[in-house]
């Protein structure tokens, strides 16, 4: 991503500045966010766990359904993962690039896809998400 500056997240997750996250692309239905594969993250066989791969199409996927939506009165929208589904393609090593869309949205969810490649542009995994809006949600307090 050189020459860019990534953008900032909208909300702020701990999790995801842990795991060094950036966002690249917030509009239309549409979210890239990339991430640096450090030895700390990696499995028994020197790759991305795939709980790593699977956090960043989460995220990537909830920023995608989060970009269509408006602020309102409460700030960001809060989504949260209703479900998800992954396929791991192949082992993800080094820089990677998630990109998560829209597929389908109602007031209150989002149907979406996402895929992560590695520097090469080498599909790594594919995933499809259902998403819950909710509209107000303090920190910490349970989903209803």
């Amino acid at each position: 991503m050189t020459g860019r500056t990534p953008l900032e997240f909208a909300l702020d997750i701990p999790f995801v500045e842990a795991l060094g996250m950036q966002l690249w692309r917030f509009d239309g239905g549409v979210a890239e966010v990339s991430m640096d594969v450090r030895a700390d993250m990696h499995n028994s066989w020197a790759v991305a766990h795939g709980g790593v791969v699977m956090t960043l199409l989460d995220v990537a996927m909830a920023h995608a359904a989060r970009s269509v939506r408006d602020e309102g009165e409460h700030g960001a929208p809060r989504i949260v993962t209703v479900e998800m589904k992954t396929s791991f393609m192949r082992p993800a090593t080094g820089r990677l690039m998630a990109t998560g869309q829209l597929l389908h949205g109602t007031r209150s969810m989002a149907f979406c896809e996402g895929s992560v490649r590695d520097a090469t542009g080498a599909l790594c995994a594919h995933a499809t998400g259902t998403f819950k809006l909710l509209r107000a949600l303090k920190r910490g307090d349970e989903p209803s």
